[in-house]
C-alpha cells in the first residue's frame, strides 16, 4: 500500500475547493458568499416561500450564487411600487374622491379595500408567482 501524506487541509487542483481533514475524512469548506441583509416585506417573504416551495432548482441556485437576498429585495421593491400604480390607475376608474371618505366612509373603505385586493392579486400574477 502506498504512503499516503495526511495533511490538516489542502485545495483540490481542478475544482479549487479546500478540504479540511475530519478523522479519516477530507471534508469541503464551503461557504456562501456574504450577502447583503434585508428586511422582508409581505412581498418578499410570499416570493420567498414560493421559490422554496414551487421553484427549488431556481431557488438553490441563487442561494448559491449569493443572489437571492437581491432578487428578493428587487421583487419587493417592484411590487410595492407595482401595487401603488394599479390603486392610483382603480382609483381613478372608480371615480373614488378624498371627499367620499368624509360623506360616506363605509363606501369608501369598501371600494378600497376591493382596489387594494384587486391591485395585490394582479401584483401576485405578475411579479410573486412566476
Amino acid at each position: 500500500m502506498e504512503n499516503i501524506e495526511l495533511k490538516e487541509k489542502f485545495i483540490d487542483e481542478k475544482t479549487g475547493i479546500e478540504y479540511t481533514r475530519k478523522g479519516d475524512y477530507y471534508i469541503p469548506n464551503l461557504t456562501l458568499p456574504k450577502q447583503e441583509k434585508i428586511n422582508l416585506n409581505k412581498y418578499g417573504r410570499m416570493r420567498l416561500k414560493y421559490l422554496k416551495e414551487h421553484k427549488k432548482a431556481d431557488y438553490m441556485t441563487m442561494l448559491m450564487d449569493g443572489t437571492l437576498n437581491l432578487h428578493l429585495k428587487e421583487i419587493q421593491e417592484k411590487a410595492e411600487t407595482r401595487v401603488e400604480q394599479i390603486i392610483n390607475q382603480l382609483k381613478e376608474k372608480s371615480n373614488l374622491t378624498e371627499d367620499m371618505k368624509n360623506t360616506d366612509q363605509l363606501y369608501w373603505v369598501g371600494t378600497m379595500n376591493t382596489i387594494k385586493n384587486q391591485a395585490e392579486e394582479i401584483v401576485f400574477s405578475e411579479l410573486i408567482y412566476v
